[in-house]
């Protein structure tokens, strides 16, 4: 029986430049902030897609838009989502995020073309 962990997506981003960082985001971030029992899985993406992108903070959206759909957030709330926080936001990050989305729902499926 192996002892090793699988690769996070954090360690195969960073791990090999920053692995503390790596490790800092699979046990804290993710091992203990989103497994805490406060907000489910599907309300902590909401959250953090809508915080994302009212900070303009599109390398980390892809990725956050993949775990919410994941999550259970459908396309269509993610697209409501993103458009109700751009008025709040700013034009550009919502464009920005809604086009992100848009890559990742077609990666997905979810869209033709």
């Amino acid at each position: 029986m192996s002892t090793q962990k699988s690769t996070s997506a954090a360690q195969q981003m960073y791990g090999d430049i920053a692995p503390k960082l790596a490790d800092m985001t699979d046990d804290l971030l993710f091992g203990d902030i989103w497994a805490r029992p406060g907000l489910s899985h599907r309300d902590r993406s909401l959250i953090t897609v809508t915080a994302l992108t009212a900070q303009y903070r599109i390398e980390q959206l892809p990725f956050h838009v993949g775990k919410a759909l994941d999550n259970g957030v459908t396309s269509d709330e993610l697209v409501e989502l993103i458009t109700h926080v751009t008025l709040y936001s700013g034009w550009p990050a919502g464009v920005s995020a809604i086009m992100i989305a848009k890559r990742v729902f077609q990666e997905r499926g979810l869209l033709a073309g």
